[in-house]
């Protein structure tokens, strides 16, 4: 197996110039990598991204992971890949799902089966909490995108290419998350919506999700699912934190109900995953069930799990309160910026 270090590597990110992308790529090249490739769709957030970071060891490669030609074009030569190109807006895979699967399952088995042709080092997935007992269409290509990356990985096992995949939940400041809408809404004096204070979410930073895809990195046999233990709070809570931190007095509060394919609270990890989760302090580690193709143990052997094991949720995680939520959005940039104006 080839030494996995990210100094002087190539490393692709597909979906490159999305919040985790450009968070990631700044954070490689602090590190030391030989060549930062980023691979996406959208030409004029290339553009951005190019003037915005200004470094040589940058690369754009124009493509979509729907196209296996434009994918393996950019993977090849690389030493490691991260892959977080993903339609990820709930409200759009839900009017269309079959795009959805397009990119979230086909694509994804592109950029994997790439990654394995080109003898890549590394591949780390990126999936989300609602991928777990999913109930919309964004979650459920999701899940299927890492049952197809573990049977991939499970069909690989001779391969130099260790395939893993992380978990994780809400990315506090990312694109078309709450935070930036509450931001909006409580500066410029717009009506502020919640859909129901009571429900619950995972809170972590984006430089947060970068630690847990190189844990993953560094530390996955082939097969293996990761997620970072993460708190929590009420989207109640959230609210009233972020107007605390921006010294705006909050104001009514539109109540609109659960919107459609949203859960009063998200899990990490099912039942079933923690019964054979590892607990590794800061993270929960899945190995990969390497069973074989033979379908005898499905119908006759089976696992003792012993007691009923809970799923680890945002209802049961760490619950945060005003203050702690307001002492976690102040380590972002964006609320330093913010705080800093007041």
């Amino acid at each position: 197996m080839k030494h996995r270090k990210i100094e002087d590597s190539v490393v692709t990110i597909t979906g490159g110039t999305g919040s985790f992308g450009s968070t990631m790529a700044k954070h490689l090249l602090s590190r030391g990598v030989g060549e930062v490739r980023i691979f996406s769709r959208d030409e004029s957030k290339q553009d951005a991204m190019r003037h915005a970071i200004k470094d040589p060891r940058m690369r754009f490669y124009i493509g979509d992971v729907r196209d296996s030609l434009s994918v393996g074009r950019a993977i090849r030569g690389s030493d490691h890949v991260f892959h977080a190109a993903a339609l990820k807006q709930v409200p759009s895979a839900e009017f269309f799902p079959l795009e959805a699967v397009k990119t979230n399952i086909d694509g994804s088995a592109n950029v994997i089966r790439a990654a394995v042709d080109h003898s890549v080092s590394s591949v780390v997935c990126l999936s989300t909490d609602k991928a777990v007992y999913p109930i919309n269409a964004m979650g459920m290509t999701k899940a299927l995108m890492e049952k197809t990356a573990l049977a991939m990985a499970r069909d690989s096992l001779d391969s130099d290419t260790v395939i893993s995949v992380t978990r994780y939940g809400n990315v506090m400041y990312s694109r078309g998350s709450v935070i930036p809408l509450f931001v909006n809404q409580l500066t410029s004096g717009s009506p502020v919506t919640v859909t129901d204070p009571e429900m619950t979410r995972f809170l972590m930073s984006l430089a947060q999700s970068v630690d847990l895809v190189e844990y993953a990195f560094t530390q996955a046999t082939t097969g293996d699912l990761f997620i970072r233990k993460a708190p929590a709070s009420t989207v109640g809570t959230l609210l009233q934190a972020v107007a605390n931190v921006l010294g705006v007095p909050l104001p009514k509060v539109d109540v609109i109900g659960v919107r459609h394919g949203e859960k009063l609270f998200e899990s990490l990890l099912g039942s079933e995953e923690m019964a054979n989760a590892e607990d590794r302090g800061d993270y929960f580690r899945v190995p990969l069930d390497t069973r074989t193709l033979d379908y005898r143990p499905y119908f006759e052997e089976g696992a003792d799990h012993g007691a009923t094991v809970e799923s680890y949720t945002s209802h049961n995680t760490e619950r945060l309160d005003v203050e702690g939520v307001e002492k976690l959005l102040l380590t972002l940039p964006e609320f330093q910026e913010l705080a800093a104006k007041r």
